[in-house]
């Protein structure tokens, strides 16, 4: 069996929406500068008065036995990449050798250890993993070690919500503690240039969700690298009292002594590495002490077959490891094979799951607050180009 095409496949369509789709974005680093802490845009798509346009791009490796397996949705420039600088060293390959080609596309990409290669490879790594799943008939979770559990708990992560009315809050933090969720993370919207009306803001934002959902509940609260070690200090020290679970991202993804002297000032945990890339560049957080909560993107870090190795790296150091929820359904199979212990919740991007699923036959949707698996061989990344109103492959 060997690698006989990859394709790219563009999928559009738009999310019917009542009103804006995104209600509100998060601080973002760039945010020091005022011509952009005013920007209220946001990415994946562009909201109209018939809802919300996206396009999803997809990458399927097929076999000379046809058999593909698919990975996505990735940016236009993840695509292009995978088109230009990876297909080559893809076809007329054996698919199984999963090791070797990861260990080759890596060493390809001299200037491309991290970011958007890194980003292309994990893609690839996922679909792979997904037709390994489809040749063998098995779903991956039951390749990679086995479930650990019938369920995974699921925490609703409350990114595109409205921060800045305290009503609004309160409804939506009570509506998914209702929905069964026993963990929300939510987002801050203000940054060290705020100045102090941004930072009680913050505070409020902490207040109103601890008060709406009471004291015995779990509630994490995200920086997205957007703030510095003196405005964390200060803010950890006035939120400390509402018992957040960790604070996540709470300086820029390379500055690691910055995390180390948060983790030993602050007595809320500290979470982050969504941003990081390999097991090398975990390695450094995990080496430093740096984290409690050690989160990997399965499709940014280096695909499936990384997160594998970085989750036995922080295990070993008896770390939590929740990777980060760019996408549900590689995650599931993940999550379903660690230790409860160490991987005791999955991350449920609420809204950016309703973009990144629209297209998958079968999404990946928490019941009652809970993630279950199926028996489908693969990842579980069947299209329903139904959806679509228009549908591609395209490759340059």
């Amino acid at each position: 069996m060997i690698i006989s095409q990859v394709r790219l496949r563009r999928l559009t369509s738009t999310i019917p929406t009542d009103g804006d789709y995104w209600e509100e974005r998060l601080v973002r680093p760039i945010d020091v500068y005022p011509e952009y802490r005013s920007r209220d845009d946001h990415e994946g798509g562009v909201q109209t008065p018939d809802g919300f346009e996206i396009t999803a791009h997809f990458v399927e490796i097929e076999t000379d036995g046809g058999l593909v397996g698919r990975a996505g949705p990735v940016p236009e420039t993840v695509a292009w990449l995978v088109a230009h600088e990876l297909r080559p060293l893809l076809i007329g390959r054996d698919p199984i050798a999963g090791e070797k080609l990861w260990d080759q596309m890596h060493r390809s990409q001299v200037h491309g250890r991290q970011g958007v290669s890194m980003l292309a490879i994990s893609a690839v790594d996922c679909a792979l993993w997904d037709l390994r799943g489809r040749w063998l008939d098995q779903p991956v979770y039951r390749l990679i070690g086995g479930p650990t559990r019938d369920a995974v708990p699921a925490y609703a992560s409350m990114l595109g919500f409205s921060v800045r009315d305290p009503d609004l809050v309160r409804k939506r933090a009570l509506e998914y503690r209702d929905l069964g969720y026993t963990a929300q993370k939510w987002f801050f919207r203000y940054g060290p240039t705020s100045g102090y009306q941004g930072l009680h803001a913050n505070v409020e934002l902490v207040r109103t969700v601890r008060d709406a959902v009471g004291e015995d509940y779990d509630l994490m609260f995200d920086c997205w690298q957007s703030m510095d070690v003196s405005y964390v200090t200060a803010l950890a020290s006035r939120i400390a009292p509402y018992r957040p679970r960790w604070l996540e991202e709470v300086v820029m993804p390379d500055r690691v002594d910055g995390y180390r002297r948060l983790w030993d000032r602050c007595t809320i945990p500290i979470a982050g590495g969504e941003h990081e890339y390999t097991r090398w560049g975990f390695r450094r957080f995990i080496d430093s002490g740096a984290l409690d909560v050690v989160q990997p993107d399965i499709y940014w870090c280096g695909g499936l077959s990384e997160t594998l190795k970085i989750a036995a790296y922080a295990t070993a150091h008896d770390l939590v490891v929740i990777p980060h929820g760019h996408s549900a359904t590689a995650t599931l199979h993940f999550s379903l094979t660690q230790s409860p212990m160490h991987t005791p919740f999955q991350e449920d991007l609420v809204k950016w799951n309703g973009i990144h699923q629209f297209f998958l036959a079968d999404p990946v949707v928490p019941v009652a607050g809970t993630l279950r698996p199926t028996d489908t061989p693969g990842i579980g990344m069947d299209l329903d180009t139904s959806r679509a109103t228009t549908d591609e492959i395209v490759l340059d």
